[in-house]
Order: structure tokens, then C-alpha cells, then sequence
């Protein structure tokens, strides 16, 4: 019986010992193996721990809107003579952005003249010959007006060699009295003196082209509603702009030009 339970045990220690013996090496190698498993589990560690946390690397275009504003630092930079510099005259302008700024900043700096009585005789004049002409509902009496002066006046951006028969193009009926109907309407409101004291001084009928729809009063957008429909006002309230038709005379009584609606 003693020899039966010193047996298991004799056993149990040689196997204890060999487990031990063993251990040492099975461990060095666990460390064999885990070694470079750490050192690639190191080398992923940030892309992951980024990608986990949502704060992966740079979105290209952050990135690359920063590279653009380093470079358009560096080209504008005046060069010699400042030929470079960047321009302050506004024609650079976004026409979304700045462009909208200046136009509003042009509205606000317009003189409105409700007054007509107070134009300048030679601006007086042209206007009573055109509202004269247009009244007669034969558009062929804005002929001399046009063709009878030492610089004629720009007739929707002159879009056919004929100036009447380019009137007539924008009118709804053939004989181009829509187009005179609108005349009278447009000058029959009062005037925006633009750019005052320039060569390009304007008087511009109607005055809504120097100043903001949002500060009209109620009288002034019934004023508006008898040359535009409602719907027209709505799709001009968007852009803050008169955009319909306008008539522009010089100061010294040229008439300078009739523009479409945009």
C-alpha cells in the first residue's frame, strides 16, 4: 500500500518538475512571439485608436483649404513695383460675396431724386423728348433720339445693328409699344443720380436701381408693383436688386441707354 501511494506521488513531483523545466522555455517563446506582435500592434495603434474615436486623420479638404491659403498668401505678395498686390477696387470681388456688398454699398450711396423738377435742365429736357416720343405710341419717334446724337445710347447691350427693331424684339406686340408703355412707367417714378461726380454720372429711371427693396416703404412697393408683377418683386427680394428695365440720361442730356430686364 505504500509503494501504491508513493507511486502517484513519485509521478505528481516528476511531473511538476517537468512542468516547471518546460515553462521557462514555453514562456521565452511566448515572448518570441508576442515580441513583434507588439511591435505591430504599436505601429497600428494611432489610424485605429483614430478610427475608433471618429478622429481619423485630416479630411483632405481642411487640409488642402489650409495649403490654399498659404499659397494665395505668398502670390498675392506685392512683387517689385507692387504689381502683384491685390486689388482694392472691388472688380475681384466674388459676385456672390463681395460683389453683393458693394452693389449694396453703390444703392445706399445713390442719390434719389422724387423731385423731377429738380434735375438738371439738360437731364430734364432728354426725359420730356422720351416721354413725349413714347407717349405717341409710334416707337419709330424714338429714331432721331437715338440716331441724332454724337454718341447714340447703348439699346439692350445693341443686340441688332437696327436699335428700333431691337426694341421691338423685347416688346410682346409687334410694333414695340410694350416697350413704350414701359418707358413711361419707369419715368413716371423719380430718378437715382449714380456715381455722382464721375465721368460715369447717371440719372437712371427707376429710381428703385439705387436703393435697397428691403428699405422700401409701402407707398414706394405699390409705386414698384405698377412697373413689376408681384412675382417679379418676390424673385427680386431674393437678391435684394431691381433687376427690370432702366433708362439711364447723362447729366449734360445724353440719353445713354435702355436695359432689359435681367
Amino acid at each position: 500500500m505504500r509503494n501504491a501511494s508513493f507511486k502517484p506521488v513519485t509521478i505528481w513531483l516528476l511531473a511538476s518538475a517537468a512542468l516547471f523545466s518546460i515553462a521557462p522555455n514555453a514562456f521565452a517563446l511566448s515572448d518570441g512571439k508576442m515580441t513583434p506582435v507588439a511591435e505591430d500592434t504599436l505601429s497600428q495603434e494611432p489610424p485605429l485608436r483614430q478610427a475608433f474615436e471618429g478622429a481619423t486623420q485630416t479630411k483632405p479638404g481642411l487640409s488642402s483649404q489650409s495649403d490654399t491659403v498659404k499659397d494665395g498668401a505668398e502670390n498675392t505678395a506685392p512683387a517689385a513695383g507692387g504689381k502683384n498686390a491685390p486689388k482694392t477696387d472691388g472688380t475681384d470681388a466674388n459676385p456672390g460675396g463681395n460683389g453683393t456688398v458693394a452693389a449694396a454699398a453703390d444703392q445706399m450711396s445713390a442719390e434719389i431724386i422724387r423731385d423731377l423738377s429738380a434735375l438738371p435742365a439738360p437731364v430734364k429736357a432728354m426725359r420730356e423728348k422720351l416721354v413725349e416720343a413714347a407717349a405717341s405710341g409710334d416707337i419709330e419717334r424714338l429714331r432721331p433720339l437715338i440716331e441724332g446724337t454724337p454718341k447714340p445710347p447703348q439699346i439692350m447691350n445693341n443686340e441688332s445693328d437696327d436699335p428700333i427693331d431691337t426694341l421691338k424684339n423685347f416688346s410682346g406686340d409687334p410694333d414695340g409699344q410694350e416697350i413704350l408703355a414701359i418707358m413711361l412707367d419707369i419715368m413716371a417714378t423719380g430718378a437715382a443720380r449714380i456715381d455722382a461726380g464721375t465721368p460715369d454720372e447717371t440719372y437712371v429711371w427707376p429710381y428703385f436701381t439705387g436703393k435697397p427693396l428691403a428699405s422700401l416703404t409701402p407707398p414706394e412697393r405699390v409705386e414698384l408693383l405698377r412697373i413689376v408683377t408681384a412675382g417679379d418683386l418676390m424673385g427680386m427680394e431674393e437678391t435684394g436688386n431691381y433687376n427690370f428695365y432702366r433708362l439711364g440720361i447723362s447729366p449734360d442730356g445724353q440719353w445713354k441707354f435702355m436695359a432689359g430686364g435681367d
